[in-house]
């Protein structure tokens, strides 16, 4: 079933200047939606403009296309556990999909098959986001603590082996500190840098520059203190400028503390459009080639966008939805609850 949803939209005049982007003011967008039936769905990795990759919570695996049939891989899991996926990457050989709770199994799925790479039995097992550097051999997924750090994985050939980074090579989290696994968006990586963003206890970010091999970790503002409090999700338009955003997730209309930017590669992080909407989101990403003036959150209470960097935003739709994902400056693909979105700024 599609649902179209038209708003009006303008744009602000382009400034011929090469090093200065006018950025333009949409007052509203167009979502074209896709109904997914039985699945909730926060991970997802964009191909082109008219097919996303999916990874859902019953275990399904899904290729949509909206020109074209969509297909669910017929995947026989081992030991017949239907994983329960929230997280989802691709390099150029292949995509793999991690799973939450005991125990965590990150497959590789390729030609139609999927092949364990690595599984993780514990009762505190939870993984919640993973992604690939630029070079596709690198790859990251995080996960809450099964001691006293971060449960970060690790590989350097493709995806092929994966290790777990020692405890004592990471920054001591406190009891409480954990991570969400609300959209596959609380890591970012950057040519060898990746940032990771906490919550609960504490909303900090840990940063390495030389994929995940060494780390630091930076405090932020984003209100924090109990388990639904924290940043849900960050993104950078370079390695100086970067949003992190969330709040908390029982409280979705409250608004403040819950976006912040930072100008130094998230050494220090400034509130932004405090006690102003928009309110608890879920995932946030820069548009691309707006020169980082042009961003996008989503979440249950709606879809904001800002076109000043983070400073200020405007509610342009009120359909729920956990991600979204950009494939060029003018398309996004989104997710949600049984559902699939389509943004296109025209």
């Amino acid at each position: 079933m599609n649902r179209i949803i038209i708003f009006i939209f303008t744009f602000l005049a382009f400034v011929s200047c090469a090093d200065h982007y006018q950025p333009r003011e949409i007052n509203a967008i167009i979502i074209k939606e896709f109904q997914i039936d039985s699945v909730s769905i926060r991970a997802i990795e964009v191909i082109n403009k008219n097919e996303v990759i999916y990874a859902g919570s019953n275990g399904d695996i899904g290729f949509f296309s909206d020109i074209d049939k969509p297909m669910v891989l017929e995947i026989k899991y081992q030991d017949s556990i239907r994983p329960n996926f929230r997280s989802i990457a691709a390099n150029n050989k292949a995509v793999f999909a991690l799973s939450i709770g005991n125990p965590a199994l990150l497959y590789h799925l390729s030609d139609g098959k999927a092949t364990l790479k690595y599984t993780e039995n514990h009762e505190k097992v939870f993984y919640d986001a993973l992604q690939f550097f630029d070079d596709n051999l690198h790859g990251i997924a995080v996960g809450d603590p099964t001691e006293n750090c971060a449960s970060i994985l690790l590989t350097s050939d493709g995806g092929d082996t994966w290790s777990k980074i020692k405890c004592a090579n990471l920054p001591v989290f406190e009891d409480g500190e954990a991570f969400f696994a609300a959209s596959n968006t609380n890591i970012k990586t950057m040519g060898s840098t990746v940032w990771i963003a906490s919550g609960g206890k504490k909303a900090r970010i840990l940063k390495s520059d030389d994929f995940g091999h060494t780390w630091q970790i930076y405090n932020t503002p984003i209100v924090q203190g109990n388990g639904p409090q924290g940043i849900y999700s960050i993104d950078f338009a370079d390695k100086n400028n970067g949003i992190a955003i969330g709040g908390d997730y029982s409280i979705p209309l409250e608004n403040n503390a819950n976006k912040a930017i930072t100008k130094d590669g998230g050494l220090t992080w400034t509130l932004v459009a405090n006690g102003q909407n928009p309110n608890y989101k879920s995932c946030v990403q820069y548009v691309p080639k707006t020169n980082g003036k042009e961003i996008f959150a989503v979440g249950k209470t709606g879809v904001s966008f800002s076109n000043n960097g983070g400073l200020t935003w405007v509610a342009v739709s009120k359909e729920a939805y956990y991600a979204i994902q950009f494939v060029d400056k003018n398309t996004a693909w989104l997710s949600g609850n049984n559902k699939l979105g389509k943004l296109v700024l025209k």
